[in-house]
């Protein structure tokens, strides 16, 4: 069955000559249900041409330390196997992305090139780049959302009730099932010869250690779903926004890193019982950041607030704050809000941070630093230092609604804060057990 053609663009003519196809991934890192792996087949197919499947280790990465590195290589190490089996080579290669794939493309005689989507800059700097470089044919495939950015929308959207009907009236053209990535029947001439030792050692990332509570790559992510659907979707709703339960759904690594396809999990959830809420956030909320970092480029810093956000903070600029911190202070946990340092614990020791509490951490940031500019730096370094799934949309957006009113609405207006949302330790208490929650982290520190 032929992919659906909008979930495509930039294509540019039929390829040529008798070169091979290849998928250039990058944020979508599955074999299974993967549409760009599965459009570059089909090109492949058409023109009786070999598939390789090209990846980039990019020594020094937005930040990102040998923890996130170390949970995207074994499951890079997964897809190299599993494209194995299916007749599709996989090569890993180490340094500057746009000179390697250049490189790789000449070096192999390529006919055509595929790539997955992000609306993150350095992934659109580098499409950019490799169009006007080379003069093969060039496709860019979402295989991340399920409603193709560019078709969900053509603009910023104001928040999630105006994205919500446009992807709602989508989602029955594009929420379908996957069609099987074949054997592929027509063999690259040479093997590759992947050394996984030396990509490791090319790695110029600050070391923070791994974390053990979660096994990276495609056959653990599937096994995460199976377990969230079977054993906790009945209570998402109800649990979801308490930090002391275990009523999330454990994804977000997976989805993150394309280790799972955001559309897979949804088609195993549409039609069971409870599944609406789960489903708001998987595909609305998670695609209206996609929206934002594709539609306002300045998504990681205060340029991306709306006008009357940036406007009430500047007028609270000097407003006095009770407590300064230095990042430093604030990187190890050290103020004066118990259930703030849990959270920065949390994260630090184990990759993640529940989502409810990622929204009050953001909050007090903008609360004990000197100005908004500084609370969305510092915001920004700490998750994409520590998260397992930092340097994604959802981290970005989120940080810019809890500091700058993104995708939010005015409110009362308050010192600091202006009329941006205010979180407050008592409404936490409110809401959840906050001693419960606190020694449920350090025992999983202790342990």
């Amino acid at each position: 069955m032929p992919i659906n053609q909008k979930r495509i663009r930039k294509q540019g003519r039929s390829p040529l000559g008798d070169g091979p196809v290849v998928y250039w991934m990058s944020r979508d890192q599955r074999v299974r249900d993967n549409w760009a792996l599965l459009y570059a087949q089909e090109l492949a197919l058409k023109n009786d041409a070999p598939l390789g499947v090209f990846f980039c280790l990019i020594p020094e990465f937005m930040g990102a330390t040998t923890r996130q590195y170390h949970f995207m290589l074994k499951g890079l190490k997964e897809v190299e196997r599993n494209l194995q089996s299916m007749n599709i080579p996989f090569f890993l290669m180490h340094g500057n992305s746009m000179q390697e794939i250049d490189s790789f493309l000449s070096d192999h005689g390529a006919c055509a090139i595929v790539a997955d989507f992000s609306p993150l800059r350095h992934s659109r700097e580098w499409k950019k780049s490799l169009e006007g470089q080379s003069c093969l044919p060039f496709c860019e495939v979402d295989a991340h959302n399920i409603v193709p950015c560019w078709m969900a929308s053509s603009k910023q959207e104001w928040a999630a009730y105006t994205f919500r009907p446009k992807v709602h009236r989508l989602l029955n053209e594009f929420l379908e099932e996957f069609p099987a990535l074949r054997k592929h029947p027509f063999t690259w001439k040479g093997e590759a010869e992947n050394d996984w030792s030396l990509a490791e050692r090319s790695i110029h990332a600050d070391r923070v250690a791994p974390v053990k509570w979660i096994e990276p790559g495609e056959a653990a992510a599937e096994k995460q779903l199976h377990d969230f659907l079977k054993c906790r979707l009945s209570r998402y709703n109800s649990e979801r926004n308490d930090p002391a339960r275990d009523g999330q759904s454990g994804l977000s690594p997976y989805l993150h890193f394309g280790q799972i396809s955001a559309q897979r999990v949804a088609l195993q959830a549409v039609g069971m019982k409870d599944a609406e809420a789960f489903l708001e956030e998987l595909v609305v909320r998670r695609e209206l950041s996609d929206n934002f970092c594709y539609y306002n480029s300045y998504y990681d810093s205060i340029r991306c607030f709306p006008d009357w956000g940036r406007e009430t903070l500047e007028k609270h600029g000097l407003d006095r704050r009770e407590y300064i911190y230095t990042q430093e202070e604030l990187e190890r946990g050290r103020t004066h809000d118990d259930l703030w340092n849990a959270a920065q614990s949390e994260m630090v020791n184990r990759g993640k941070m529940h989502g409810y509490l990622r929204m009050y951490w953001a909050k007090k940031i903008l609360e004990w630093t000197e100005s908004p500019a500084i609370a969305q730096q510092t915001a920004v370094y700490l998750n994409d230092r520590y998260e397992l799934d930092g340097r994604d949309p959802n981290g970005y957006v989120g940080i810019a609604w809890s500091i700058g009113g993104v995708h939010d609405r005015a409110w009362n207006e308050r010192p600091i804060f202006g009329k941006v949302r205010y979180m407050s330790y008592d409404g936490a208490s409110r809401k959840f057990d906050i001693e419960h929650y606190i020694w449920k982290v350090q025992s999983s520190i202790e342990a």
